[in-house]
This record gives structure tokens, sequence and C-alpha cells, in this order.
């Protein structure tokens, strides 16, 4: 080996040892996968060893074998995956780990395997290392190999129940039972966990450019019906001052307790950097908290770095800390202390130094270009647009300020399709900040968006049912993009439409739905039929959607009736008997929808065997499969008791008819002899 490759061998062993440092650095990891990364972060640490004797083998000149260089250049890429896999299971998001599970533990294994892959390729025996390093890394390699082949059972009940709360399903996100048990596993019952969860998902934001679609906006809003519901029963902790558990004083205590001390003002309701308690909590972009008068005075300054963390701002936007500022007011009223009143500017996505002069022209000369009446121009400014609106919160504000929302609404019907695409897009990405939404509806755009998702190409038209998900999560938006006539494209959508397509346009109807208004649409909109096919596809990747639609469609006249016409009973009792939790529970809500009031549906499930798979269900579903499987079990028992009372009266009046047929044919006694 060569004097190059020598350093080159050193550089690499160096970086190993580096890696296995900055890996043995990374703790405190998420509770829904803990043991995984635990038993990763353990085995990679005994490896430190090895890697040290390789060193000193270097400095001794001893020679390492060319195969055994290039398995440790394997193994570095490796481990910079682990290192990355790591640092996401301490950082991650709590829900999105919960929703997430299998493409992470996916991921996860993909990474174990070339971890053992490339360490194998490792010649020990051919290296003067001792025999503890060697059964050291045996060890490690015995562990990895039977780690392969173990698959842990994850937590059903958990997922069904985030999942559940994340699809807004009524039944869950009533049911304080429910959401006390979610905060409780995902341990966001204190101050620290829930404020931590809150940065975790401005984390996922910033990852994305600014641009975290419907999925974390949905997650962020589940995470505010935990924490809500948490202040509301009075469960929060502070894990800095009370310790972890829960609070049992009654209000007399506490205003006693108050009568003879000052309450302490918890470290994370303090601003870094003026040490008071915060009136307006924001989140810059490096994560970090701050009062909102204290970061804005520091950026005035001309300060371009995080005041605790000394990083570089990648941007100015000013994210409000939603679930803290609840919190710092539920601690406050709990300590009967008057709560931080906030600064007037209510804006809530920018600071006062967030848009340059220089973007505020480029934007300018943009909405210029949208108005010059060139095709080409339009078409160009528009797509420059729908990107600057997916990179980031701050830009979505300013273009919304600067009237861009009706001009790209004007271009939704123009005849070029390249810019009805820009135009739906950058409304799209427009309408993810939430004060953008009511804009672009007030300024008519629901019209334009049905247009092109009736006549656009493929991608602008999902795009578009992707638009009017996002603008029907505000609740009056279902009525008015109900009544536009968006819900037949959506079901047409559902039925042509790439995977993509079919995945907006169900995510669409199923939360237009939700209005009792919307579901006759739906309905004479030839839903039932798609959906019942899309259960019939082979590779079944929109069982759940579908499901979870007729669900819903079932409880209204008309879909009952189509559901019922569509004989979907032997699949609703397939689904029940073998299908996923939720599928379980949806496909029985389906069935004690048919049911009522129409016996004929209970007659054919019976006939399908559905008594087993529903005892089943009853015991050991989701709490919303247990109750549906009750009712349908209750009205079986009831309907095979008037089937044997109807029984036992037609087995009465065929008796008392037999005996009169009897009676009718005796001959007459004879009475008188001479009658003979």
């Amino acid at each position: 080996m060569g004097e190059g490759e020598q350093d080159q061998d050193d550089g690499v062993v160096d970086t190993l040892i580096q890696l296995l440092k900055e890996i043995a650095a990374i703790s405190d990891f998420r509770p829904m996968l803990k043991k995984h990364y635990c038993n990763l972060s353990r085995r990679l640490n005994l490896l430190t060893p090895l890697f040290h004797e390789i060193k000193d083998l270097k400095h001794n000149h001893a020679f390492i074998p060319n195969h055994t260089f290039k398995a440790m250049l394997h193994l570095r890429d490796a481990l910079q995956s682990a290192r990355d896999i790591l640092s996401f299971g301490a950082d991650c998001s709590k829900i999105f780990m919960v929703l997430e599970r299998e493409q992470i533990m996916s991921k996860f294994y993909e990474v174990t395997a070339r971890l053992e892959q490339s360490l194998a390729a490792i010649s020990c025996d051919q290296l003067d290392i001792s025999d503890e390093v060697k059964e050291q890394v045996e060890l490690v390699l015995a562990q990895f190999r039977r780690a392969k082949g173990r698959v842990d059972e994850p937590d059903i009940k958990l997922y069904e129940d985030v999942l559940s709360l994340y699809n807004n399903n009524s039944d869950v996100a009533t049911n304080p039972a429910v959401i006390r048990q979610l905060a409780e596993k995902l341990e966001l019952m204190g101050i620290a966990e829930l404020t931590q969860e809150s940065l975790a998902l401005h984390e996922m934001v910033a990852a994305s450019g600014g641009d975290p679609g419907g999925r974390i906006e949905k997650m962020s809003m589940l995470l505010k019906k935990i924490k809500d519901y948490v202040q509301t029963e009075n469960l929060v902790y502070d894990n800095n001052v009370g310790g972890k558990g829960h609070s049992s004083k009654s209000s007399k205590q506490v205003t006693n307790e108050r009568n003879h001390q000052t309450p302490v003002i918890p470290d994370d309701f303090r601003c870094p950097v003026s040490l008071e308690l915060m009136k307006d909590p924001v989140i810059v972009s490096t994560g970090q908290t701050y009062d909102r008068s204290s970061i804005e005075k520091w950026l005035q300054a001309g300060h371009k770095t995080c005041p605790k963390t000394q990083q570089s701002l990648t941007s100015t936007v000013l994210t409000p800390n939603y679930v803290l500022r609840s919190l710092i007011e539920q601690w406050c009223e709990a300590n009967g202390i008057e709560p931080p009143k906030r600064s007037s500017n209510p804006e809530p996505s920018k600071s006062v130094s967030a848009y340059a002069p220089a973007e505020r022209s480029k934007i300018q000369t943009l909405l210029q270009r949208l108005t010059s009446g060139n095709p080409e121009d339009q078409r160009t400014a528009a797509g420059e647009i729908r990107l600057l609106a997916k990179r980031n919160a701050d830009n979505r504000v300013a273009i919304a300020e600067a009237g861009a929302i009706p001009l790209l609404v004007g271009l939704l019907s123009v005849p070029d399709s390249r810019t009805q695409e820009n135009a739906v897009t950058a409304l799209l990405n427009l309408s993810i900040y939430e004060n953008n939404k009511g804009s672009i509806v007030s300024s008519g755009a629901i019209p334009g968006i049905v247009h092109v998702l009736k006549k656009g190409s493929m991608e602008a038209r999902e795009n578009a049912a992707a638009t009017l998900f996002s603008l029907s999560v505000i609740d009056e938006n279902k009525v008015t993009i109900g009544a536009s006539g968006a819900i037949p494209p959506l079901v047409t959508l559902l039925s042509e439409g790439t995977q993509r397509g079919k995945k907006d346009a169900a995510t669409a109807l199923f939360n237009l739905c939700i209005y009792q208004g919307n579901k006759g649409k739906a309905v004479r909109a030839g839903a039932v039929p798609t959906l019942m096919q899309l259960l019939t596809e082979p590779n079944g990747s929109m069982v759940d959607e579908a499901l979870a639609i007729l669900a819903i469609l079932s409880s209204h006249p008309d879909g009952k009736a189509a559901i019922g016409a569509a004989e979907a009973v032997p699949f609703l009792v397939e689904f029940i008997a073998s299908g996923s939790p939720r599928n379980k529970e949806n496909a029985a809500a389906v069935l004690v929808h048919l049911s009522s009031g129409d016996q004929q549906y209970l007659a054919k499930a019976r006939e399908l065997d559905v008594m087993a798979p529903l005892l089943d269900l009853a015991q050991n579903g989701t709490d919303r499969g247990k109750r549906k499987a009750a009712q349908l079990l209750e009205r079986i028992s009831r309907f095979l008791e008037q089937q044997q009372q109807e029984q036992e009266e037609e087995q009465e009046v065929e008796v008392q008819t037999q005996n009169e047929l009897n009676d009718a044919a005796q001959p007459p006694l004879i009475t008188n002899m001479d009658d003979t």
C-alpha cells in the first residue's frame, strides 16, 4: 500500500472513531422505538476499541488488507446513516414516529443490515488485534444477525388511536379517556414534553423547506387537541418545578399555597434573552423559542444568529409557539398570576425584518408579469411564485400580502394547461398558511379550482384536489366547496387518477363528507360504486380510505341505499374477519348503518359466518370497533329471537290447521240404527 493510500487509510479510521463518538453522544430516544435505538447505539459503542487498535496498528506500520480497507469504507457510510437515524430517534416528533412506524423501521432494518454486512467483511483474524476485541466484534455481529430475524409487535392500539385523532374521527376526538391514554403513552403530559413535541414538528417544517404539506399541519392540530385536553383537565405538570406526576391538589390547597409563597417561573417559560416570563413565545429557524419582543430587538440590531446557540439563522421568520403560549397561560391561571398580554401586532408569521427590499421587489416584479397579458410571462411568473410559496412560511405571507392571490385565481381559467397547473399549485402552497385559506376562498378561487379539477392536466387535477382538502379544513368552506360542484370531479379522480391522485381525492372527499349536506352529493356522483371497486383492487392500496368514506356515507339514507344495492355485505364481513383494526371498525360501522331498520343485511351477514369475527372484534377491537360489534351482536340476537318467535307462531298455526283438517276428515258418528 502506497504512502497516499496509507494516509487515506488513517483518515478512514479516524472518521470511524469520530462517528462512533458522535453516536455515543446521542441519547434520550423517543419512547415509541426506544429499545431499538438503544440497542443499536449500545452495539455500535462496542466497536470503538476495534478501531483504536487498528489505528495503533497503522502507527506501527502493520499491514492492513485491501479488502478490509474497502470494508471500512462501507462501514463508514453505514455509520453515517446510523448516526442520522439515531439523531432522528432522539429529536423526531413522537406523533410522526407512531404514524410512520413501518417506514421508520424499514429504514432502521436496512441500516442494520448494511452495518452487519460491512462489519463482517472486516477480517479480524488477519489483523493483530486482541482476542477480547475479536470476541466483542463477534458478539456485535451475532446481535446484528439476531436482530434481523426479530420483529417486535407494534402497539396497534396506540397507532389506531393516534390515526383516529389525526383523521379527526369524532368518536376518538370526543372521548376524553382515549385522549388521556394517548397523552400518557406518548409522554406528552408535561410542559417540557409538549414544548419539545411542538419544536420537533417545527423542525420538520424547517427540514421540508417550509413546505410541510397537509400531513404535518394535521399533526400539529392533533398535538393541539392533546394539549387542550391536558390543560382542560388540569393534568399538566411542570417538569422543572413539580416533578413528574399529575397534580392532585385541590383549588383550595393551591390558593393557600399562593398566599404563602410566590411561584417560581419554570425555566421553559422564561425568554433566554430577557429571562422574563414570555408574553408571545416564537420559534426561530434553529428551533429555539424566544419572546417576540426580545428576538425582534435582537434582529433589528443587525444580528443574524440565534442568541442561544450562535447558529446562523437561515430565515428571519418567527413562528408562533402556540403550545407553549397556552401552557404559560394555563400556568398563570393555576398560580393566580395575570396572564401576560401579547403585543398589539398579531401577525403570526413574520418579524419586523422578515422581508428585505430585494425580496419585496422580486415579488412585485413577478406580480407585474402575472398581469402582463403575455402567456409566457404569466406561465413562468406563476411557476416562480409556486416555488417561492413552497420554500417557506415567510414567503407565503409576503406573496399573499403583495396581492398575488386574486391574480393567481384569474389564471385558473386560462387555456394554457401549464399556467393552470402553476397557478393552482401556487394556491395550494399558499393555503398551507392558515390565514391565507380565507383569502383564497374570499377571492373566488373555488370555482376556478373546480374548473382545473375537471379540465386540467393530471398533475393539476391532483393538486386541485389537494388544495380543496387544505381549504376544507375550515368547516364553513366544506359547505362552499360542496356547493361549487367539486364532488363529482373528485369522484372521477378517485376512479381514474394516479395513486397519488386517488389519495388526494379520497382525502378531500372524506373531509368534505363530514358535512352532512355533501354526503348525498357524493352518492349521486357515483362515489359508492367507485369505492367498492377500490375495495377489490389487487394491491389493496386504497382499502383504508375507501372503507373510511363508506363509513361516513352509510349514515346518509342515499348512501345506505347505494351501499346495499352494491351488495357490499360479503366484503364487509371479509374485512371484519381479516382486515386491519381500523378497517374492521369501519366495516362494522357500515354494517351497523345498513342493518338499521333492515334485517335482510343481518341475515346475509349471519349466513356468511360473521358471528365469530364480531365476537373477536367486540373483545379485541378498537374502542369504536368494540361498540359497533356490540351493536351488531345485539341486533343479530334480537333478529334470531324474532325469527324463533315467528317460527314458533308458524308451528302453532300449522298444528292448529292440521288439527282442523283432521277433524274434517273423520266420518260422522252413527247414532240411529234405523239410518242403516
